[in-house]
């Protein structure tokens, strides 16, 4: 078998698992959204601001959090109040479908509308991984410069929303904000993008209210997802 053949099968395996996520949240009156970067992009100060807001609105919101090693950023988004769970991945670089099933399986908080999951900081790999969401968002910081949407356009190219991050910073970086806009619509034309800043809150108003339009208009908190029950087996 040619690695391309098995990569195929991989990524339809994977396919396989995340639409079966997809519908066991749904079913629960959940959604998913997947929020990819580079390393140091300010994603998760920027999630730990939208999940003690949503925290405090009285939104039903919980956070898994993917990281190679150590359990260093749930340990800061926990500080928002919202159930959070760390995703160990011991040097894989990416989140898979199957990975946040199991994750989720017994531990999703019941009444969840919002399920925030901070992928594995990697603009390549993570990209080509759906993990049965129903938005996802990639943040890019000023300080990374204005090209990485064609350097890296399989990851802008699937994106429903981009956040620029770190916008305070843009003057003393030099940072060309055009540039970047005319580079996000080289491979995703019209797709939103919406500019924060996690020190002066600019941007997260917008930012929290797009993530509550993709809630279920209804959820049983009655029921609890157990998604390794309907999934099939993992990797």
């Amino acid at each position: 078998m040619s690695i391309i053949e098995l990569k195929t099968a991989v990524l339809a395996k994977n396919d396989h698992l995340a639409a079966a996520l997809r519908e066991d949240l749904a079913a629960v009156g959940a959604v998913a959204v997947n929020l990819l970067s580079s390393p140091g992009s300010g994603k998760t100060a920027l999630l730990e601001i939208v999940l003690t807001r949503l925290t405090a609105d009285g939104i039903p919101v919980a956070a898994l959090t993917g990281d190679l090693a150590t359990e260093n950023d749930a340990k800061r988004l926990a500080r928002s109040g919202a159930p959070v769970r760390q995703v160990v991945t011991d040097g894989l670089c990416h989140l898979e479908a199957d990975l946040v099933r199991d994750h989720l399986a017994g531990w999703l908080p019941a009444g969840t509308q919002l399920l925030l999951v901070e992928n594995v900081g990697n603009l390549v790999c993570p990209a080509s991984y759906d993990l049965g969401e129903s938005l996802r968002i990639v943040l890019a910081s000023v300080t990374e410069g204005e090209d990485k949407p064609v350097k890296y356009p399989t990851a802008y190219r699937w994106a429903d929303l981009v956040v620029l991050t770190k916008i305070d910073l843009a003057e003393p970086c030099g940072f060309d904000e055009q540039a970047f806009l005319d580079s996000v619509a080289a491979v995703n034309p019209g797709v939103p993008v919406v500019r924060t800043s996690a020190r002066t809150g600019e941007g997260v108003d917008d930012l929290v209210a797009r993530l509550l339009a993709v809630r279920p208009d209804h959820t049983d908190p009655a029921r609890h997802i157990e998604p390794a029950a309907a999934a099939g087996t993992g990797r």
